[in-house]
This record gives C-alpha cells, sequence and structure tokens, in this order.
C-alpha cells in the first residue's frame, strides 16, 4: 500500500487542529501530524503556508487547505462513505451542522479569553468586552446541554459523528486552557459526552498535548 503524503501542520492544543485529526482517524484516512507551533515555529509555519493558520493541511498533490470544516469537508470526500461523520438525513444534518458551529463558537470564545489574557498587557484589558465574550462562551455550551440529553449516548445516532467530535475536543479545549471559566458540573451532560469520547482510541491517539 503506498504511503500517503498528506500532512496536517499544527499543534493539537488547538481545537482546530484536533477536531481534524481526530476526525481522521474516524474516517480512517492516512495522514502524518506536524506539531508546528504558529508561535514557536513561525517561520518554518511559513515554509509550508506564508499565511500561518493552524491548522493547515497539505493534500497528496500538494495543495495546501486551510480551516478546519474545509479541511474536514475535503477529507469526506476521500473517506469510505460509510465512515461519513455527516448524517444522511436533512434534519439530523441540520441539527448536526447547529451542533458543530455552537462547540466552534464555544472554541473561539475560549480562545479569546485566552489572548486577552496571555497575549494583551493586563492595563490594556476591556472587561466589558470580556465578560461579553465569557456569556457568548457560556450561551454557546448552554445550548449544546439542552441537545445533549443525560450525555450517555451520542448526539446523533449510535456512533460519534462530527458534532460528538467537535463538542468533546471544543469541552477538552475550554477546561485545559481556561480553567474556572466554565465550572465543571455547571454542564454534566457536556461533561459525560466528552469522558466518553476522550476514552475512544481514536481521540487517545491524537491527544490534547497543551
Amino acid at each position: 500500500m503506498e504511503t500517503s503524503l498528506m500532512r496536517l501542520i499544527g499543534m493539537l492544543d488547538s481545537p482546530f487542529v484536533r477536531r481534524v485529526a481526530v476526525s481522521m482517524k474516524f474516517l480512517d484516512v492516512p495522514f502524518t501530524h506536524e506539531s508546528v507551533s504558529v508561535f514557536r515555529h513561525f517561520d518554518h509555519f511559513a515554509s509550508i503556508n506564508p499565511v500561518v493558520k493552524a491548522p493547515s493541511f497539505v493534500t497528496d498533490d500538494g495543495v495546501v487547505l486551510m480551516d478546519s470544516t474545509l479541511i474536514i469537508d475535503h477529507v469526506e470526500r476521500l473517506a469510505d462513505p460509510a465512515r461519513s461523520l455527516l448524517p444522511a438525513d436533512v434534519a439530523d444534518h441540520a441539527r448536526n451542522q447547529r451542533l458543530v458551529g455552537l462547540a466552534l463558537a464555544a472554541c473561539e470564545k475560549t480562545v479569546q479569553i485566552v489572548y486577552e489574557h496571555q497575549l494583551r498587557p493586563e492595563e490594556k484589558r476591556h472587561e466589558p468586552w470580556l465578560e461579553r465574550v465569557r456569556g457568548q462562551l457560556l450561551a454557546a455550551y448552554s445550548l449544546i446541554e439542552a441537545e445533549t440529553g443525560n450525555g450517555e449516548s451520542w448526539l446523533i445516532g449510535d456512533r460519534p459523528m462530527q458534532a460528538d467530535i467537535t463538542a468533546a475536543v471544543a469541552w477538552t479545549f475550554t477546561q485545559e486552557m481556561t480553567p474556572g471559566e466554565v465550572p465543571l458540573g455547571v454542564f454534566p451532560a457536556i461533561e459525560r459526552l466528552a469522558a466518553r469520547a476522550e476514552s475512544l482510541p481514536e481521540f487517545r491517539a491524537m491527544p490534547y498535548d497543551g
């Protein structure tokens, strides 16, 4: 069997990189993961993708893709349709996309909080803006929690789909990067869902590496 030349570039402490990596494991599409930081390895990253955006993905033909959703959309076309992480039913697909969107919003708001604390000088932080971002973060998780049941089953169907992957990756990222912003116990169903997902071999193969 010919070795795949496909490369996923970026650190697994990024939820956007990690959701691609975990998805590719579920889709059983071979790839090489390269842990390149947009901060510590800026010049090296720029040599692969001058935009320096994680994740970046290099196809077998050398085409460089970026944005986790666009990369996953491409990889879905390479995978066995039976392994697809997108529901075939139109109504289920809409719900899946809604939940993915909420989880991605949670990722984005977590990133904004991290950057505000780690990159902006304390005297220049704007607390009203931070409070708004925290409200958006909690709103995203509240809406996911409302559709998660008791967390003992997958969000859509009898196996993990993209909504499950992205929600679990988002939850782990928020808890690791901004401990206390979303206290444990507030969203118990998401906690249980994430714990179940993180125990799967596809998740363990691509662990959060912060």
